[in-house]
């Protein structure tokens, strides 16, 4: 990374100097903008910043911080909770999720430093034209229309949400639901919300935080059995280099604490629906909320 950044509210001292880090992200919008804030962030603290963001899939950004062959992400503790270490049954609290989720990682060498407001969990949403017609309003309603109706539940979904234990197969064991497989169509994640407008499926697995819903006018389904685990950011951090460099925690901690549900949406939706640059999309926000100069 290059960004002509200085020290704003965080990095003052430049306490970072001498650092090489690399950052890494998952490949949706989201989280390419918190990758890209938080090396923006390790730049004006006066590291060398290293830019690995993009990793398709959970699992390639989780072993790229295991191995060191990047220093950091912004990782979320339901998918760390269920995904990678392994748990069935989500914390309901989000604090004692994180907690959880940071005590077991201690053991693998990453330290999770606090987690931020931002919670991206998963829902299903249907346009507007589908909920004249069905009114599903939560997750319970969509089981019962499967099973009254089966013709009238379609599923688009991302292969990874298809297959993961937080996803399809726990959500339809968790509100019995049998949508069989010939109606249930795997896609990218950014087709989904222009398929689930168009109404080529009833309803489509999206992120809460994400800008689109708003500008599609899609409704989201509650998850009224609280199935879904808190899914709030942290920095995951290899153990190695926070040791090494200990000033990460308070070049993020201020960052972290500013990120809820809202700043998501409005930063998602600069890109996925004004077409803007992740990484411009962060650096403009840290100028602006005056992290950075």
């Amino acid at each position: 990374m290059v960004d002509d950044v200085s020290p704003g509210s965080i990095g003052r001292g430049e306490p970072l100097e001498g650092a090489h880090l690399t950052v890494t992200s998952k490949a949706f919008t989201e989280n390419l903008v918190l990758g890209a804030m938080m090396g923006i962030a390790f730049q004006a603290a006066g590291a060398d910043v290293l830019d690995r963001t993009g990793i398709q899939g959970s699992i390639g950004s989780r072993e790229a911080v295991l191995k060191g062959d990047a220093d950091a992400i912004y990782e979320y503790t339901g998918t760390a909770w269920i995904t990678y270490l392994g748990n069935s049954e989500p914390i309901t609290d989000p604090l004692a999720q994180w907690r959880a989720v940071h005590d077991a990682d201690l053991r693998n060498g990453l330290a999770w430093l606090p987690p931020s407001r931002l919670d991206n969990t998963y829902a299903l949403a249907m346009n507007q034209a589908a909920f004249r017609k069905y009114g599903t309003r939560n997750l319970s309603e969509v089981a019962a229309l499967a099973r009254s109706d089966p013709g009238a539940v379609t599923l688009c979904v991302e292969g990874e949400f298809a297959n993961r234990a937080d996803g399809l197969p726990g959500m339809q064991k968790a509100y019995g639901m049998d949508v069989p497989a010939s109606r249930i169509t795997q896609m990218d994640s950014g087709i989904i919300y222009t398929q689930v407008k168009k109404g080529s499926c009833t309803y489509g697995e999206v992120y809460t935080t994400d800008g689109r819903i708003r500008s599609m006018g899609l409704v989201v389904m509650a998850d009224d059995r609280r199935f879904f685990p808190n899914y709030n950011a942290a920095p995951e951090i290899n153990s190695g280099t926070l040791k090494k460099w200990p000033a990460i925690a308070e070049v993020l901690d201020p960052i972290t604490a500013r990120l809820d549900n809202t700043v998501a949406r409005e930063l998602n939706a600069k890109v996925d629906v004004e077409g803007e640059d992740p990484h411009q999309v962060a650096l403009e926000w840290m100028k602006g909320e005056g992290f950075v100069r």
